[in-house]
């Protein structure tokens, strides 16, 4: 009997990973407002509507959380429900780390500020010196996509303390932050477009400045008016945003207008000999704008 075998010079090709984050578009920043508004107001809202006390909500939506994030990871595209939906969780739980700490544990605003930055540099140090990117644009692995959740984690955490640091430490009141926060992402904005920030560099600035920006809006509109609020509550705030989150996200998905131009180029023909196996064309070719 004559065995069949295949060549070994047969070329063989497979399906890689698609770059797993939206494109950024202002949809993007759109949305990312919402998730943290929904963060802070969610986050109060489970804390007193469930009566499980902070510790325990936070290791309810923590679970939840990690449900969320192994679907993420299971699928090989960015799909936009799977996507903002950990996003959603992730600002909950961040927020929810951050009070723990100063509520349960007694951590002053700044020290949680000074921790979750140091946290957040760390982790952005740690994944340029391993991938030599900071680039959303090239997340298609999953070692990428694990600094790129983590980064995110801190970002909201930093983010709120951050915010809770300036509206009520500092006693500038939320709708004072709500400028402040969103004057300093209008300056890194203008940075970018006319005085050539690194785009990397003004991607990550103006992310973490969204968390305390979407954060004081959601104080504002939610708290009583005695504290500076518009009294509207957290459950109808939440509600509210998270709606809209959803009909943002149900567009998205229908139009696709937020998935990657550079996504359909990522289907390559492995090396013979096996260099450079598994790499997207985009990153061959040194894109990591």
């Amino acid at each position: 009997m004559t065995a069949i075998t295949t060549p070994a010079s047969a070329p063989s090709r497979r399906r890689q990973m698609l770059n797993k984050v939206p494109e950024i578009t202002l949809y993007f920043w759109i949305i990312k407002i919402l998730c943290t508004t929904v963060g802070e107001t969610a986050a109060d809202n489970l804390n007193d509507n469930l009566g499980l006390g902070l510790s325990k909500t936070s290791y309810v939506m923590t679970a939840v959380l990690v449900v969320a994030l192994v679907l993420q990871f299971r699928v090989r595209k960015y799909i936009p429900g799977i996507y903002w939906f950990a996003v959603v969780l992730l600002s909950v739980v961040g927020t929810l780390i951050t009070d723990n700490l100063v509520e349960t544990y007694n951590v002053a605003l700044t020290t949680t500020t000074i921790i979750f930055g140091i946290a957040l540099a760390v982790t952005f140090a740690v994944w340029f010196w391993s991938e030599r990117t900071l680039s959303i644009h090239t997340i298609y692995t999953t070692k990428r996509e694990a600094f790129y959740w983590l980064a995110i984690l801190f970002t909201f955490a930093l983010g709120t303390a951050a915010g809770d640091l300036t509206s009520e430490k500092l006693a500038l009141g939320y709708l004072t932050a709500v400028f402040l926060f969103g004057g300093a992402i209008a300056l890194v904005t203008v940075a970018h477009f006319w005085l050539r920030l690194n785009a990397v560099l003004a991607f990550w600035v103006a992310y973490i400045l969204t968390r305390p920006f979407g954060a004081s809006i959601g104080d504002l509109l939610s708290q009583k008016r005695v504290d500076g609020g518009l009294g509207l509550g957290t459950t109808v705030t939440s509600i509210i945003f998270l709606t809209t989150i959803l009909v943002v996200v149900i567009f998205l998905a229908i139009t696709r207008r937020d998935v990657s131009p550079t996504d359909t180029s990522l289907i390559v023909e492995a090396p013979h000999d096996g260099a450079q196996a598994g790499r997207p064309v985009a990153a061959l070719e040194g894109a990591d704008a």
